[in-house]
């Protein structure tokens, strides 16, 4: 589907660093409206990547993983600072904001799978498609790769909202685990578990094959 030369991976890595930006911003605001300012007061409700950029996981994760030839290219940003203790409910709270990214990342796919369908009949120039397959796919696989059950991704904030007491020593696991769990998963387990998700959402939103 895309030939990685050096521009398209730059262009790749752009788009990367803005959907992880408006994903943790998707946080931030979540989190405000649910009755906690700590984002806003450690000023992360914005759109400047350098309020944002992690240097391993916006940077040299996706660098090494282009230079890997991976299939499906990932990373994250600085996680937005939210304390729970504010939320008006704890619960409902955490699982809002814990949710609020993957909607922000699968919103944008969505928008801009609209676009893949019908921009060149609208007269997007053909020259823009490439731009607009790739927002598409890096928002899909951040989509679905932050709701991978692992700390410190959303998915893992939703299981342990939804975790009965009884089973606390999961989350205890899991996040003593976390980064080990996490590096493994990302160059073992993550082709194996996402690129069947990935190809077949893009293929659906924008009607391209993969």
């Amino acid at each position: 589907m895309f030939s990685m030369n050096l521009s398209s991976s730059i262009l790749y890595l752009v788009i990367l660093i803005f959907s992880v930006v408006i994903h943790e911003v998707a946080h931030g605001y979540a989190a405000r409206r649910n009755g906690d300012e700590t984002a806003a007061l450690a000023g992360r409700l914005t759109l400047n990547p350098i309020s944002h950029i992690d240097l391993f996981g916006s940077i040299l994760l996706p660098a090494i993983l282009l230079v890997m030839h991976s299939p499906i290219l990932l990373g994250w940003a600085k996680p937005v600072p939210v304390n729970p203790n504010n939320f008006v409910n704890q619960k409902r709270g955490t699982l809002h904001v814990s949710l609020a990214g993957v909607v922000a990342n699968f919103g944008i796919a969505i928008v801009f799978g609209l676009v893949a369908r019908f921009g060149v009949e609208l007269g997007m120039p053909e020259s823009a498609m490439g731009a607009v397959y790739l927002i598409v796919l890096v928002n899909v696989v951040l989509g679905f790769f932050n709701l991978i059950p692992i700390p410190p991704l959303d998915g893992s904030k939703v299981l342990f909202a939804l975790l009965p007491a009884r089973y606390a020593y999961i989350e205890i696991f899991l996040n003593r685990y976390a980064f080990i769990i996490l590096i493994a998963f990302v160059f073992f387990g993550a082709s194996f578990i996402l690129e069947p998700l990935v190809k077949y959402s893009f293929i659906f939103l924008t009607g391209v094959p993969f």
